[in-house]
């Protein structure tokens, strides 16, 4: 899924174009293989002028390509799929352990007309995201004339089309099952004896760390979150901590009972939840709420001792092993952390690894080892 910091940047990157700009080819990496920093769903804009904007790798001789394409599909004003091979050497110096290959669609895009396929799609999508709620963008890969967008909502209502009204309903289908599968990916959808490959780009609104308690490593907890560009909810139920000096960058500060405030929130794939508030009194009825749901990541502050019988006490409960095995506790990776800072470091980074699926694990032992799983 495009993170919530890719999507502000592409939104970014088109306010600022469309005030400079009339036509722009966009270059979206729809498939790699190989391990590389950059995902599918990664935007690189080059305008007529030959400015560029992003990337779909970090550099080197794709994006050389991609801007050279770039103004072939200008002139043209038809989308193209780059499909490029790398030898090893070149695969190393994109950031992928071995050879592989990586497809980029390239598309042109009228930046001065609102019924531009791809800019109505991403106005669209601007829209749901910041309602709270997930898009897939749908992009055929291959035979289009022109640039051609469907948007699928989550409540399974469309924007736009492919070209045929079968393909629309295939790949509606399509798309929510990538909204439930949390993924961008490439597809094949077929109706009626048409086939088509097509790229489905997800997106979800910006994450939302909710964070229980005010203590002193809640400072740097808000102030790093911002940083990452997330929604920051500070709840607690202390006026006196929980304050604008305090927490400037927090987007929304709540006071009153812990578990009542957590049980009028939802929490799904986009909400990380750190408890900081080092009391059983507190800790308990959230950890009843937030469990019942599926936040991507749970975050307890607190020693192995007091983690063991905070979910000793849960499980007396009948809160089933499966659901208790998502609380982080102690919380964070371990990277030695003393300081109220570095506990925060060490807790978001464990959570965006667990957002993300990763282990956590040193890069250099994973180019020593081949490509992580």
């Amino acid at each position: 899924m495009t993170t919530s910091a890719d999507l502000r940047e592409t939104f970014d990157q088109l306010d600022e174009l469309k005030q400079h700009e009339r036509r722009v080819a966009m270059a979206t990496l729809v498939s790699t293989k190989g391990t590389t920093p950059k995902k599918e769903g990664a935007k690189m804009w080059v305008g007529e002028d030959g400015r560029i904007r992003g990337s779909v790798t970090i550099g080197g001789c794709v994006d050389a390509q991609v801007v050279a394409e770039s103004d072939a599909v200008l002139r043209s004003a038809t989308p193209t799929l780059l499909s490029l091979s790398l030898g090893d050497e070149d695969a190393w110096d994109l950031g992928l352990t071995c050879g592989g290959t990586v497809e980029v669609l390239v598309e042109p895009v009228q930046l001065d007309c609102d019924a531009d396929p791809v800019v109505r799609a991403y106005d669209a999508i601007r829209a749901e995201t910041q309602a709270g709620r997930r898009a897939v963008a749908v992009a055929p890969l291959g035979g289009a004339a022109a640039p051609r967008r469907l948007v699928v909502r989550e409540d399974g209502t469309t924007l736009g089309t492919l070209g045929d009204a079968g393909l629309d309903a295939a790949a509606t289908l399509q798309a929510l099952d990538a909204m439930a599968q949390a993924t961008s990916r490439t597809g094949e959808i077929e109706t009626a004896g048409r086939r088509a490959t097509v790229f489905f780009e997800l997106h979800g609104p910006a994450t939302t760390l909710v964070l229980f308690g005010a203590g002193q490593v809640a400072m740097p907890l808000v102030a790093f979150a911002k940083a990452l560009g997330w929604n920051v909810m500070l709840v607690d139920s202390r006026e006196r901590y929980a304050t604008r000096d305090r927490f400037p960058d927090a987007d929304e500060i709540r006071i009153g009972a812990l578990g009542e405030i957590a049980a009028q929130l939802r929490y799904d794939a986009s909400t990380i939840v750190i408890v900081v508030a080092h009391d059983y009194k507190f800790e308990l009825p959230v950890l009843r709420v937030v469990l019942a749901q599926r936040p991507a990541y749970i975050g307890l502050l607190g020693n192995r001792r007091r983690g063991r019988a905070l979910l000793e006490f849960l499980a007396a409960e009948g809160v089933d092993a499966t659901a208790l095995a998502r609380v982080h506790v102690p919380v964070g990776l371990d990277i030695g952390a003393r300081t109220a800072a570095e506990i925060a470091l060490a807790a978001l980074a464990e959570a965006v690894a667990v957002r993300n699926g990763r282990p956590g694990t040193e890069l250099r032992r994973i180019d020593a080892a081949g490509p992580a799983a």
